[in-house]
């Protein structure tokens, strides 16, 4: 029924307005890592099983966080600081070829790994393993690299779990003391140790202080063409100019030897930019819908100042489950 007054009608104008521009930001977000297996599909068949981490960890409240993008780009950008890293990347991924599938399986592994039940973190981490198996070859320095390696390994782990964490302490939706910091980093250190990494730092300080001090770090072809490809990544139209701010976000957290070794540099004005980009796309995803479908799991709710927008997704939905699934549901 139309509202009757001019007032109410207006009122009712702007809600459906906002709704419409809620609903394009979150169809076009979640399209960008649609291009794979969803990694929660089967998590309802193991009711009860809080994963590594459950509803009480800082996993949960960071990696649930809309910050979670800044994060992700902040990581790619660091770990294309390290040389060798940067070179099994050129060498052997499809990036390039494949940017939304690239982009999906690295979504899939972060969100197994965090919200996953155990057979799926497990199932994830033997997939990330099997894939990194033939990921060797020489640097343009002259040195060998093995992604099968502790150390290159820490690299990119230990740069994950520093970026997440920057990025939801620069941006996140509530402040992140260093208990909460050091919380969030030893939890961290759990799929790390699954990997076969080290070292693996445990609290805030020590994590920071490895990654902005890593010896490894210099400029490289295969960083450059990485960079160059996360300036200006072939995004879909209405995706970019977010993507862009998001960019601008991580830049003004990456420590410094990391930027000298991309070349690259933030300008004035860019954290107060991702504040502002990450708080709108906050208010239109809300609480990650994966954070959501674990909580069902666990028979859990969120946090009181989260709110959930999205519905559960359907990609689990629709995964056989027990008789009690349909009725919880």
């Amino acid at each position: 029924m139309s509202p009757s007054r001019p007032g109410s009608r207006l009122r009712w104008g702007a809600d459906a307005l906002v709704g419409e521009v809620r609903d394009r930001v979150v169809r076009s977000t979640n399209g960008l890592f649609a291009h794979g297996p969803y990694a929660l599909e089967k998590t309802l068949l193991y009711r009860g099983d809080p994963g590594l981490f459950g509803p009480g960890s800082m996993t949960w409240l960071v990696v649930g966080d809309t910050s979670v993008f800044v994060g992700g780009i902040r990581a790619l950008l660091v770990q294309a600081a390290h040389p060798e890293v940067a070179a099994g990347v050129a060498d052997h991924s499809r990036y390039r070829q494949d940017p939304l599938g690239r982009l999906s399986r690295t979504a899939a592994y972060v969100t197994a790994t965090s919200f996953g039940a155990l057979p799926e973190v497990e199932e994830a981490v033997q997939d990330v393993r099997r894939r990194h198996r033939p990921v060797e070859g020489t640097s343009h320095r002259g040195l060998p690299y093995d992604a099968d390696d502790a150390a290159l390994g820490a690299w990119v782990h230990n740069t994950l779990t520093d970026s997440f964490l920057a990025a939801y302490r620069a941006y996140g939706t509530r402040p992140c003391p260093t208990e909460d910091a050091d919380r969030f980093v030893a939890e961290q250190a759990r799929v790390g140790a699954l990997l076969g990494a080290s070292p693996l730092p445990t609290t805030a300080a020590e994590l920071s202080e490895w990654v902005a001090g890593h010896p490894a770090l210099g400029p490289s072809p295969g960083g450059s063409d990485a960079v160059g490809f996360l300036r200006r990544p072939p995004l879909p139209v209405g995706v970019r100019a977010g993507y862009r701010l998001l960019f601008r976000a991580a830049l003004a957290t990456m420590p410094e030897r990391a930027l000298e070794a991309t070349g690259l540099r933030p300008a004035p004005g860019d954290r107060l930019i991702g504040r502002a980009a990450v708080h709108a796309l906050r208010s239109a995803l809300g609480g990650s819908p994966d954070w959501r479908l674990a909580l069902e799991r666990v028979g859990a709710t969120g946090p009181a100042d989260i709110r959930f927008h999205q519905p559960l997704p359907e990609r689990a939905l629709s995964a056989p489950a027990p008789d009690d699934v349909g009725e919880r549901l």
